[in-house]
């Protein structure tokens, strides 16, 4: 299982009003919450999202409400994985339970640059840096994590008897 795309860079403590506004809790519709996926911090991203991004973001990424909202909104926008410092406890685990990647990743945060092609290897953890050659180590996910994301989520996992 791997991912390959676009780097889009962010600085930290995005926050998960930032990610998706509380003006749009109204839907849980993932093709509509991506519509207005970060509009108060670039009201362009959705625009320049493409199918495979990849968000690469500093410390406490997710921070603030618990709301699934927002991993909803950036899955439903087409990123293949956040590559973050460190995530909020909460976004970190609505990320898994919706199936959207997640990797810590302090160097990488901090190396990669917005525009970079990356690939990431979630069996080994393993980040490269396509435009630099550089490489970095993420966490790796244990199987049952890969299988999570593999069926879109928690309640797919569920559904397909994962959970037996």
């Amino acid at each position: 299982m791997n991912s390959h795309g676009k780097v889009i860079k962010f600085g930290d403590n995005i926050d998960t009003d930032l990610i998706i506004a509380a003006r749009y809790l109204s839907t849980a519709d993932p093709k509509q919450l991506a519509h207005h996926l970060m509009e108060d911090l670039d009201p362009e991203i959705s625009k320049r999202t493409e199918q495979g991004d990849i968000f690469v973001a500093g410390k406490n990424f997710g921070c603030g409400s618990s709301r699934e909202h927002a991993p909803i909104a950036i899955k439903g926008a087409g990123v293949s994985c956040v590559i973050a410092e460190n995530f909020a406890r909460i976004f970190y685990r609505n990320a898994f339970n919706i199936g959207l990647p997640i990797i810590e990743s302090a160097e990488a945060s901090e190396d990669i640059k917005d525009g970079d092609e990356i690939t990431i290897d979630y069996e080994t953890g393993e980040i490269e840096n396509n435009t630099t050659g550089k490489r970095y180590k993420g966490e790796a996910y244990p199987p049952f994590i890969r299988k999570i994301i593999e069926s879109g989520g928690l309640v797919g996992y569920v559904k397909s008897g994962g959970a037996e």
